[in-house]
């Protein structure tokens, strides 16, 4: 590899201008000069837009200008020691050491590397103090390509190795911390920021294991490491790789730059939450892992963590595109159905059908919310074997959910065939290809095969057959609709369901069931909207209920803090948001789950009862405009809201309180 810096790119004791933008310019120039970019321009706006996003100074009068730009021939270093120094934004004054990273928009792993290695020598007292002492500009080469390795034959792929590893102290009786720094080139502040840190560790007594996201890639942190953590720190200004890692752990987000300027805050601010009940956690769908050899995962558990991740990335399109159906009702009553498609290719703005505007912006949202309930299906499927193939699982997956579609398969089908797809596709990524066919693996012929294969299985063998148990249970649920009991022995299974794991698999299963079958419904076929109207006001019940309970019926029963969750519970309940019981349930699960099942069975039943009916999947009260009849959703919901309450009230008095449980790792958004 060629050298990275020569002394030709060293400016010593030099006035290069002003202000930061004319000291960027000059060294672009210099990079330029000698050869190692076609245009220093493009270079300087290159590193001046990455300035202007996040300044590059730093503590100690450094400064880190740097870019991966297209002008860039060679992956190249310019330094300056300026005499006087030009303030780059850092907290402490002007720097007067000044390095110019530039990397070709196309950098090799090796250059990246070695770039990387300089940022975390930066954070040494000593190599900054041997720049700051240097005679001459080959002093100053020497110093740097000693601290980045060059001149080694060995030293590149080392760099390689040390930019990629997670920084970790060693093992420390404190709280165990992980993190994870990134910034948007992955160059610099990512070593910076992770070096920071585990020094900050090291001196506080805190374990601490760093992964840097860089552009040169990463190491992911041992899943056994971030199990046993007690809450980890986000210093990025990109999204966390693979952040599903992570969820449910108490979190401390921040610019990569407060990592490197306030390491030990951010580990001060770690420590607390660990022991916070109210923190900020991770959210999302936990990704499956496995700790060890000795720790396997259930196929039934992992089953039903890629279930959950399918469901997780499904809920925006039923939430975005329900709301929007029900907005379509409102605005053009509930016949908007008939010539929606119609009204919106036929008529405009300033051509109105014979309804008029309610008639047209009615139509425009019926659609636009129909065409989201679409992709229900094939965005379940394919992301039911994301969480099995991670990328290359997506387009087989997709393709597999349009086809169930297809053959009106509904959301078994999708399911069906996001496994298949899933499984098929990381089939393919364990064989050992060519070398020369690897990097077409995950982008061609892994999605080629994994789509033929998996949606010809589909379309040959199991699409019909699934159609078949479709219609069959769709007609049997209509058959228990006609006839009062079995109405509401319906509204009791699902009002169960939705309150028996608070967003976890159970209560999951209601919802999907629920929200897939509105697609069907019709003036003909009103079924669908009792059950969605059922569920929804059954999954409100818990949060309201322990609101109700901690803050107004037996306030001394619930400690502070659960007083205090009550306070925020009530809205939560309000908008269909069953997390709002998470946090009682997990202390006193025993007490909680069986009082909220007692009054989700009450509203179902009533719900089913009073033939409430809802055009919108979510929102609780917020789409009552979208629910007939209104009295009938607040009266089943008041109900199940007091009987649950009061059975709660009744076991804390009397019944002994079990050993508080650890919360279950349903923290994605419910219905």
């Amino acid at each position: 590899m060629a050298d990275t810096i020569t002394a030709r790119l060293v400016s010593i004791d030099a006035d290069l201008g002003a202000d930061k933008r004319a000291v960027i310019t000059a060294l672009a120039k210099r990079v330029a000069a000698e050869g190692r970019a076609d245009d220093a321009q493009r270079l300087a706006d290159d590193a001046w837009a990455r300035e202007q996003k996040d300044e590059t100074g730093l503590p100690g009068g450094i400064a880190i200008p740097h870019a991966k730009s297209p002008a860039v021939t060679q992956a190249s270093l310019a330094f300056a020691r300026l005499a006087p120094g030009v303030d780059f934004g850092a907290p402490d004054g002007p720097a007067d050491l000044v390095f110019l990273i530039a990397a070709p928009d196309t950098a090799a792993e090796e250059h990246l590397a070695v770039l990387s290695k300089l940022a975390r020598s930066l954070m040494k007292d000593e190599f900054t103090a041997g720049l700051r002492a240097a005679g001459s500009a080959d002093d100053v080469v020497a110093i740097v390509r000693e601290a980045i390795g060059e001149g080694d034959v060995e030293a590149a792929p080392a760099a390689a190795s040390a930019a990629a590893a997670p920084a970790a102290t060693e093992p420390a009786s404190g709280p165990k911390i992980v993190a994870v720094t990134a910034c948007a080139t992955g160059i610099a502040h990512t070593f910076m920021a992770a070096d920071a840190l585990t020094a900050a560790a090291a001196e506080e007594g805190i374990d601490l294991a760093v992964e840097p996201q860089g552009s040169s890639g990463y190491k992911a942190l041992d899943p056994a490491v971030i199990a046993a953590a007690d809450a980890v720190i986000f210093a990025v200004d990109v999204d966390v790789r693979e952040q599903q890692r992570f969820v449910g752990k108490p979190v401390i987000r921040s610019g990569v730059k407060r990592g490197i300027e306030q390491p030990k805050q951010m580990l001060a601010e770690a420590v607390a939450a660990a022991t916070d009940p109210n923190a900020t956690r991770v959210s999302g769908v936990a990704a499956e892992t496995v700790s060890s050899s000795t720790e396997k995962m259930s196929w039934g558990r992992r089953i039903q963590r890629i279930l959950l991740t399918g469901v997780s990335y499904m809920i925006p399109f039923v939430a975005g595109g329900g709301l929007l159906i029900a907005l379509g009702f409102l605005l053009g009553g509930y016949d908007v159905t008939d010539d929606a498609a119609k009204v919106i290719v036929e008529n405009s703005l300033w051509s109105l059908p014979a309804g008029g505007l309610g008639q047209y912006l009615g139509s425009v949202a019926f659609m636009i919310g129909s065409t989201s309930m679409g992709f229900l299906v094939p965005v379940l499927a394919g992301y039911i074997a994301y969480a099995i193939a991670d990328r290359p699982g997506i387009a087989p997956g997709f393709v597999a959910g349009a086809v169930a579609l297809l053959m009106t398969a509904g959301f078994i089908g999708g399911i069906v065939g996001g496994l298949l797809a899933g499984f098929i596709a990381w089939w393919l990524g364990t064989l050992n290809a060519p070398r020369w066919l690897r990097g077409l693996m995950p982008v061609v012929i892994i999605p080629l095969v994994g789509s033929i294969v998996a949606s010809g299985l589909m379309i040959l063998f199991l699409g019909r057959p699934i159609a078949a148990l479709m219609e069959a249970l769709t007609a049997g649920l209509t058959s228990l609709t006609e006839s009062g009991a079995g109405l509401i022995g319906v509204g009791v299974i699902l009002g169960l369901m939705m309150c028996f794991d608070l967003g976890g698999p159970v209560n999951k299963v209601a919802y999907v069931f629920a929200t897939t079958g509105l697609a069907a419904a019709s003036a003909d076929n009103t079924a669908p909207y009792l059950i969605m109207a059922a569920v929804m006001v059954s999954g409100m019940v818990p949060p309201l209920a322990l609101a109700l309970a901690s803050t107004v019926l037996a306030r001394p029963l619930f400690t502070p803090v659960e007083r205090e969750n009550g306070k925020a519970a009530w809205l939560l309940g309000a908008s269909f948001i069953s997390e709002g019981a998470i946090p009682f349930a997990a202390a006193d699960p025993l007490r909680v789950i069986p009082a909220s099942m007692v009054g989700g069975a009450v509203t179902g039943a009533l719900s089913m009862w009073f033939n409430v009916t809802s055009y919108a999947p979510h929102g609780g009260i917020f789409v009552l405009f979208a629910i007939e009849p209104i009295w009938g959703f607040l009266v089943a919901l008041a109900a199940g809201t007091v009987v649950s309450a009061l059975v709660l009230v009744v076991l804390k008095k009397y019944v002994r309180r079990s050993t508080p449980a650890v919360a279950t790792d349903s923290v994605a958004v419910t219905a």
